[in-house]
């Protein structure tokens, strides 16, 4: 047990008791115990296998791996749309936590078991992403836009690629590119926190709302 978790879980204000009893579960599986990112996170020989966090309405596992688990109960969750990888199962209370303390032991055991083999998710390249029309025409109008936002880590650019493919109007497309333009220019990814406030850092979790 780190006690970097043990100080993190006796400071939280909300889902104090769910965090800790999803520490005892994972500990149960035979992973090291690490503190990354603010959050408790469990590794197998280096490699990160879950993470534990919290957000305003629900605390959550977070798989690193987990669009390879065969999730036989379908109950993981792609968090946004553009979460390629990671999945989470959700939980609001502890007694949600014991009704489903099997089946959440068999999903860590099977995260163990695909980094035992050596899975990998296959990662696309940006080049692989659709560049619509309308954001082609922005980079053609204004060249310092585009030079920013191929400045961006190849993460952000794909966050942005999705969120401005998926209208079906080309109005709102554009509307999408308008809107996250000075953030591109700040170098921000389509989720980074531009406040400050975010105990979730560099991702937003609403803070600046309240």
């Amino acid at each position: 047990m780190n006690p970097k978790v043990d100080e993190f879980l006796n400071g939280v204000d909300q889902w104090q008791e769910e965090l800790k009893r999803l520490r005892e579960l994972i500990l149960d599986c035979g992973v090291v115990e690490d503190f990354k990112w603010k959050h408790p996170c469990y590794t197998y020989k280096g490699k990160n296998i879950i993470l534990i966090h919290g957000f305003k309405n629900y605390c959550a596992l977070l798989f690193n791996k987990g669009v390879l688990l065969k999730d036989a109960t379908q109950i993981l969750i792609q968090q946004t749309e553009n979460t390629l990888s990671a999945r989470q199962i959700r939980f609001t209370s502890v007694a949600q936590i014991e009704n489903q303390k099997t089946i959440i032991k068999q999903y860590i055991l099977e995260a163990i078991e695909v980094e035992k083999l050596g899975l990998k998710v296959k990662v696309k390249k940006v080049t692989d992403f659709e560049t619509p029309n309308e954001l082609k025409q922005k980079f053609k109008e204004n060249p310092e836009f585009k030079k920013a936002f191929k400045g961006l880590t190849p993460g952000r650019q794909k966050g942005y690629l999705l969120h401005f493919s998926k209208p079906k109007q080309s109005k709102t497309r554009i509307s999408r590119i308008d809107k996250n333009k000075d953030r591109i220019f700040e170098g921000y990814g389509l989720n980074d926190c531009t406040c400050g406030l975010s105990k979730r850092m560099p991702n937003c979790d609403g803070s600046h709302n309240y």
